[in-house]
């Protein structure tokens, strides 16, 4: 049953069945082959997303478009020119530099890529930076907004796999500052390297004028990150609050969001959360019937048995996530592989909030790679750009997250040793 399962799903990806339809699809075969009642479909979609931890994906969803319309990613763009924008290349380092802020309230790489390069791929393309360069760069950088937390795809680990979703949290810190620099670096280099961005100061507001017009836009993450580490609310309650902030100092401090623009915002909002949540909800019934025709034991025995070892067992799943990743989505791979990877991780040793950051880091890679990278199609979309001008500039980046990826890998202390003080592991 599970191989068949399997087949299905895979067949349909290769149809370009939509995701979510592809593993409901898979699901729904595997119940006519188990003869079981077509109830236990409704019954246990439902439980998938009848848990309280995921009603901070729509909360964020909603921050996000509410920051975007309400002048907050502006502001925060303008602040991080500020810092490193009077620099040769400091352009495209206030690109990452400002995805890494805005990540910090988005929970949403999409969101990011959205928010932030509708300012800064025109302002890249401005300064003489090739478009489909600065249009790689956008959807790079993008991605650390479900590395750095809040993340959607932490919650989604943290329910799937039964792992604090507070410890992922503060976990992501390292390794979204270590794929931050790591980025600021690179494009610093390349910049002086190709000659580029020799007058990316132009037009630069003053730390102190930036700080200032920015203030309540950098408060923002000061209130939900500070709120959900000093104990005051939960992650879901922190997406709500970032909801209620957000909307606030849109409307009635910087005044950009106006009566005909909430149907808009809560229109893209539920769209989005539409379609995750749909996805969690085929991914929840495909787990479960895997789970009960044995599969998870199975394939963790197999796993134990081939690699024997923890680093092997990285390699492994490091080569395999990064496969998937190019043709499922992040969310759904989360879902249905994590309940599977997680038990075995323990028998190697490996704690599963490391676990956890090895797979958020690399399937946010699947969001920059083609065929299906996310990412990348709403980069080229802002871009108006086609996709096959991107390919080239996009793998020197590609190459740098897997450099990071592999540090991140092989050396835990960079997610646990936060994590670790914070908690009082």
């Amino acid at each position: 049953m599970s191989f068949a399962m399997l087949l299905t799903m895979l067949l349909c990806f290769t149809l370009t069945v939509s995701v979510a339809v592809s593993i409901g699809l898979s699901s729904i075969l595997g119940i006519q082959m188990a003869n079981a009642n077509m109830l236990i479909s409704v019954k246990e979609m439902f439980n998938s997303i009848n848990k309280f931890p995921l009603a901070a994906i729509p909360f964020f969803i909603l921050a996000g478009n509410l920051m975007e319309t309400g002048g907050i990613s502006r502001r925060l763009v303008e602040f991080a020119k500020s810092i490193v924008g009077g620099v040769q290349g400091g352009l495209p380092m206030t690109c990452v530099l400002t995805c890494m802020i805005f990540a910090a309230v988005s929970g949403s790489s999409v969101a990011t890529t959205f928010a932030v390069g509708a300012i800064l791929i025109p302002a890249l393309i401005k300064h003489g930076y090739p478009k489909p360069w600065a249009t790689a760069l956008q959807a790079t950088s993008a991605e650390l907004g479900v590395i750095i937390p809040p993340s959607i795809p932490m919650i989604l680990f943290g329910v799937s796999a039964e792992v604090s979703i507070g410890e992922l949290f503060v976990a992501g810190v390292g390794p979204g500052l270590l794929i931050g620099g790591a980025l600021m670096l690179f494009v610093w280099l390349y910049s002086k390297y190709k000659g580029w961005g020799k007058n990316d100061g132009d037009g630069r507001l003053s730390f102190g004028n930036a700080t200032w017009q920015a203030g309540w836009a950098l408060l923002m993450p000061v209130i939900v990150l500070g709120g959900i580490y000093g104990g005051v609310f939960t992650p879901t309650e922190a997406a709500a609050v970032a909801v209620f902030y957000s909307f606030i100092v849109g409307t009635v401090i910087y005044r950009e969001i106006g009566i005909k623009d909430i149907y808009n915002i809560l229109r893209k909002s539920v769209i989005s959360s539409s379609v995750i949540m749909f996805i969690i909800a085929n991914a929840g019934l495909f787990a479960f019937l895997l789970t009960r025709a044995g599969a998870p034991e199975a394939i963790g025995t197999w796993l134990q048995q081939v690699l024997q070892s923890p680093a092997y067992f990285l390699l492994g799943i490091n080569i395999a996530l990064f496969i998937i990743g190019m043709f499922i989505e992040t969310g759904a791979a989360i879902l249905v592989l994590a309940p599977i990877l997680v038990p075995v991780a323990v028998h190697f040793g490996i704690d599963p909030v490391h676990l956890g950051m090895v797979m958020v880091v690399n399937l946010a890679l699947g969001m920059v790679t083609p065929p299906f990278g996310v990412n990348l199609f709403a980069a080229c979309t802002v871009a108006k750009i086609s996709l096959d001008r991107v390919i080239k500039d996009l793998i020197p980046f590609i190459g740098v997250i897997l450099g990071c990826l592999m540090l991140i890998s092989y050396v835990p202390s960079i997610s646990l040793t936060l994590r670790d003080l914070v908690f009082n592991k």
